[in-house]
C-alpha cells in the first residue's frame, strides 16, 4: 500500500492506495472535487524526494505528499 499524504491548505485526509505508479494517482485524484484544483501547483514527493514524473514507479510502504505553494513571511 502507498500513502498519500495531502500537506498544507488542502486539509485532506491521507489515503492509502495499492497503486504501482504516480501515473495511477494522477487518476484517481482527477476525479477528487477536493483535490483536482490542486493539482496542477501542488509538488510532489515520494519519501521526502521531489518527483516530477508520473511514470516514477511506486512501491509497497512509498509515502507520496502533495506540497502545495504557499506564501511565507
Amino acid at each position: 500500500m502507498i500513502k498519500v499524504e495531502f500537506l498544507g491548505p488542502i486539509g485532506k485526509p491521507s489515503l492509502e492506495l495499492d497503486i504501482t505508479n504516480l501515473s495511477e494517482l494522477a487518476a484517481i485524484l482527477q476525479k477528487d472535487s477536493e483535490v483536482k484544483d490542486w493539482l496542477e501547483s501542488c509538488a510532489v514527493a515520494v519519501n521526502d524526494t521531489l518527483v516530477s514524473s508520473l511514470e516514477h514507479e511506486l512501491k509497497d510502504g512509498d509515502r507520496v505528499s502533495l506540497l502545495p505553494p504557499v506564501c511565507g513571511g
